[in-house]
């Protein structure tokens, strides 16, 4: 069977691989699904920001169940990280790696002043490419 999503990294750009992700992913022909931004509900607002990744690594991983896909079957994810620096890159990057077990799709952090609400400190939306 032919690779639905085929992960890259060229020589000349970073190879990010051992981090956990593909510098380019191109996906097969097919439908797409785009999944709305997840973030913490109350509960894991209120323990704080590693809590909160667990929270929106749980709600991807529901999204995914709704879809019937796998971590395998995500193109993008995109972070958005309320102050964003290297000890939260690390908290997201290191629940993301392990939400993925072992699939690397692309992965786009961006740092924000804020999200919807006063006390959401993170938010991720995927590109999932659905199977036949």
């Amino acid at each position: 069977m032919t690779a639905r999503i085929t992960r890259l990294n060229p020589t000349s750009l970073p190879d990010t691989s051992a981090i956990g992700y593909a510098q380019i992913s191109i996906a097969q022909p097919g439908r797409m699904a785009f999944v709305s931004g997840q973030v913490a509900g109350a509960e894991a607002v209120a323990e704080g920001f590693e809590a909160q990744v667990a929270d929106v690594m749980r709600k991807a991983g529901a999204a995914l169940e709704a879809l019937d896909a796998t971590t395998e079957d995500i193109v993008l994810a995109r972070a958005y990280v309320v102050d964003l620096d290297e000890v939260r890159l690390g908290i997201c990057v290191a629940q993301l790696n392990a939400f993925c077990k072992g699939a690397t799709p692309s992965l786009t952090g961006v740092g924000v002043a804020a999200l919807a609400g006063p006390s959401l400190l993170v938010e991720m939306e995927l590109q999932v490419l659905l199977r036949d």
